[in-house]
């Protein structure tokens, strides 16, 4: 008996993780679609996934069940054919109904979250609409008349009062995941609405935010890259406002010891600004068979040399400055190819050079061209 006690408890116990497993649950009516299919997609952060497809009733109504884990709620979409009939954003326990028809016309009850992020895409909706048709109105307009010029003024009036409004949204749900598809809306087809480069202070702020609720989730962790992309661009741009009026864009990059060493408080009157990596044992040989050699010959005439590593392990970088004795400003932020500086000057490959002079640029080369080099700085020092 004790045993029969056993193995039911454990049957139990199987039946009951079974029907959890699947805790989520969507159903509805879709009102002109008796006898028909409805398509489940899931947003996959940039890309759409099919999940299933349901079949209709009679009267188009629909079951549906899935897994969604706590902690990590999903975007769901219900399509009928390629037209999308209903949005969903779906937590751990909903149980949702839907009322829709295949024009998209649809409601929701039963998740708070779906109920934003329903009124999330009305607002967008309605302010493309409104943005279309004043639009339209200059194609019949002189470019250059008082009439255009007005069209233009309205149309920036509706951008700035729905970036506002935007923003505002985001500052009162910033702990809701219907913020995410906001920040990624465009006005038109090319111009995103977040598109300023300050924009990333609010994709940062979102991000912290929503890290505190919903740490696992594919979503934020999709928005903190994208966030990061955009603090390196606002860097970028605040590296090029700072530039010193030497003519060159400053950098200013932490050292082996951590210390964030500028490029412009080199003292020489020849610098050498030279990105390479320690990750490669040919750019480390050139170190030592090219660049050391000419640091030595002319740094007591005025050369000094500003190297950027462009490793992702700092570690590996520190240490052949140290064995090396690389004994010029070395510098590494980590972030490799992605590191702003790259983008700042350019730079096609490594190894790679500028040399600055007198506070402007003056050349750039293939470091491998070692005779070249020696010959400008016997030309100048």
């Amino acid at each position: 008996m004790r045993n029969f006690n056993s193995l039911f408890a454990a049957a139990l116990c199987v039946l009951m993780v079974a029907s959890c497993g699947k805790s989520t649950k969507v159903s509805g009516v879709v009102a002109d679609a008796p006898q028909s299919e409805v398509i489940v997609k899931l947003l996959d952060v940039n890309r759409y996934k099919v999940l299933d497809t349901v079949k209709t009733d009679a009267s188009g109504a629909f079951k549906y069940a899935l897994d969604v884990q706590k902690g990590q709620p999903e975007f769901i979409y219900l399509f009928h054919g390629d037209k999308r009939i209903a949005s969903l954003l779906l937590e751990n326990g909903d149980n949702v109904k839907v009322t829709a028809d295949t024009l998209g016309n649809y409601s929701v009850s039963g998740s708070v979250e779906t109920e934003k992020l329903i009124a999330v895409e009305r607002a967008e909706a309605d302010f493309a609409n409104s943005f279309a048709a004043t639009t339209a109105k200059l194609a019949d307009l002189d470019p250059e008349s008082a009439a255009a010029m007005q069209v233009r003024q309205d149309l920036a009036k509706q951008y700035i009062s729905y970036y506002r409004d935007r923003v505002l949204y985001i500052m009162q749900n910033s702990h809701s995941l219907t913020v995410i598809p906001v920040l990624y809306q465009k006005v038109g087809e090319n111009l995103d609405l977040f598109s300023q480069s300050t924009d990333a202070l609010h994709f940062n702020s979102m991000v912290d935010s929503l890290k505190t609720v919903y740490p696992d989730s594919k979503y934020v962790k999709a928005l903190e890259e994208e966030a990061k992309l955009r603090s390196s661009y606002l860097n970028l741009q605040s590296m090029v406002a700072n530039s010193t009026a030497a003519g060159f864009p400053e950098l200013k990059l932490p050292d082996v010891n951590g210390n964030k060493v500028a490029l412009s408080s080199l003292e020489g009157k020849v610098v050498i600004l030279y990105f390479w990596t320690a990750d490669a044992a040919d750019q480390k040989m050139l170190n030592l068979e090219t660049i050391k050699p000419v640091y030595e010959k002319y740094h007591d005439r005025g050369l000094d040399i500003y190297a950027v590593s462009l490793d992702v392990d700092k570690s590996v970088w520190a240490s052949a400055v140290r064995n090396q004795k690389l004994d010029w400003t070395n510098v590494c932020d980590g972030l490799g190819s992605s590191s702003p500086a790259v983008t700042l000057y350019n730079v096609p490959a490594v190894p790679f050079i500028y040399i600055i002079k007198d506070g402007d640029i003056v050349l750039d080369a293939n470091i491998s061209d070692d005779a070249t080099l020696r010959k400008y700085l016997d030309s100048v020092l």
